[in-house]
């Protein structure tokens, strides 16, 4: 294949809807004989159409050694089919998809580890099953255990382990034992902040030493850091390729990516390690109308709705701003005067952050959240990238472009006073900052 590691030609992949159930016994296939034979001679057989769906269709690309290719789009787009026949784990149904050189995945919490062995056996198995000698798991060893961070936890079964432990540990071994290409999931928004920003810089070094990264993510500024091309899915077909920057701006800016509101309605699925919830996020106008575009003179309230499971703890709760290049624009932390180093009570809160107008600059800014204890610190919850809205500036005199109809670059766009006095037309008549008004809120 060359240069090329990744070589997708026409790739369909079609599933059967309810029929994919496995027979554990010769009952139960003889069962399911006699239902179809009912079902048939009663004339209430359903049409094969309508139980086979197609998760991807036609779907070609190919990828250069070396390259780290983001792979975005909602729920339902393709991502996770696609990664599964990238992994080997799935046949295509039509087409065909090469791969040059040994895969290291990561695809879902429990693929590929074994619960009922150590973290210590998972390691020299998962190197086995990647074609490693002894010799080679063991050189990698220590470096896997360190960045995984379980060290304490490596001769302990994988199944009394938390679901952060067990991706930690996943991802050390599948970026630690060299693959030629490796495919990681959005299972790292289980991690903690540090843990992700680690991962992320793993991979980029991964790159550098030219060998191919694809990485799905859900977190488009994650996206825009490490990927100098996406591949956009929906509908089970490829929407766009091309520069990371332009593809992530199409899909925030199609309506198929991130939204003004999240909210997790399953307490299963929520945000949290055990003292807090993460409820929802939404963004709002000062009058409490959840909005997706904002008057760039206008202000802003980010909610965050929470809730306390377990009392006596001090939270610190907190904002992200990211804009759609990827570019930290600011954190903003909880320093509400009527929580502060006050413990909470069990119970639901709405905690919020109102961002004035005339600060942030024109386009998509999008919205993690996080909350840890304090005195202990624990971390309850990061969740990436959970709402989004568009900053819009209609060339408003009294914004802070003025009269100026160019594109104004930069993270923010703070309205600043300015003042001009007329100092006369000869040099000597000059004078410095100490002789003209004070700065605003300063003492001179």
């Amino acid at each position: 294949m060359g240069d090329i590691a990744i070589k997708i030609e026409n790739v369909s992949k079609e599933y059967k809807i309810g029929l994919a159930k496995p027979h554990n016994t010769l009952g139960e296939q003889m069962a399911d004989g006699f239902k179809s034979l009912f079902a048939r001679n009663g004339h209430r057989q359903r049409s094969h159409q309508s139980d086979r769906f197609w998760a991807l269709k036609n779907i070609s690309f190919d990828v250069k050694k070396g390259d780290i290719v983001g792979i975005i789009g909602r729920n339902g787009a393709g991502k996770s089919t696609l990664l599964k026949i990238l992994s080997r784990i799935t046949e295509p149904t039509e087409g065909r998809a090469g791969i040059s050189g040994r895969v290291g995945s990561l695809l879902e919490v429990g693929t590929g580890f074994h619960p009922e062995l150590t973290g210590r056996d998972n390691i020299y198995l998962s190197g086995a099953i990647l074609g490693m000698r002894r010799a080679e798991i063991e050189r990698k060893f220590d470096e896997i255990v360190d960045f995984s961070g379980v060290e304490k936890f490596i001769d302990t079964p994988l199944k009394r382990y938390s679901s952060g432990m067990y991706v930690r540990l996943a991802f050390a071994v599948a970026a630690q034992l060299d693959p030629e290409v490796l495919i990681v999931d959005e299972v790292l928004s289980v991690g903690d902040a540090d843990f992700n920003k680690k991962c992320l810089k793993k991979m980029e070094n991964v790159g550098q030493e030219g060998r191919t990264v694809i990485f799905v993510s859900h977190s488009m500024p994650a996206v825009t850091r490490l990927c100098q091309r996406a591949i956009l899915l929906e509908g089970g077909i490829v929407v766009a390729d091309g520069p990371s920057q332009k593809v992530v701006s199409q899909y925030i800016n199609s309506g198929l990516g991130i939204g003004p509101r999240r909210e997790w309605r399953d307490p299963v699925h929520a945000p949290g390690a055990g003292i807090v919830r993460l409820l929802a996020v939404r963004v709002c106008a000062v009058d409490g109308e959840i909005v997706e575009a904002i008057d760039v003179r206008q202000p802003v309230r980010i909610e965050m709705e929470h809730e306390v499971l377990k009392s006596g703890y001090i939270l610190l709760l907190s904002f992200e701003f990211r804009n759609d290049m990827g570019v930290l624009v600011f954190h903003s932390l909880d320093i509400d005067p009527a929580w502060q180093g006050r413990r909470r009570p069990a119970g639901r809160y709405v905690s919020s952050a109102e961002i004035p107008g005339n600060l942030l600059s024109e386009g998509t800014m999008v919205v993690s959240a996080g909350c840890e204890t304090v005195n202990p610190t624990i971390h309850q919850f990061y969740a990436v990238d959970v709402v989004a809205f568009q900053v819009i500036d209609n060339e408003y005199p009294d914004s802070a472009r003025g009269m100026y109809k160019g594109n104004i670059a930069g993270a923010v766009r703070p309205r600043l006073p300015w003042n001009t006095q007329v100092l006369g037309s000869h040099p000597a008549d000059s004078s410095s900052c100490l002789d003209r008004a004070p700065l605003t809120g300063q003492k001179v």
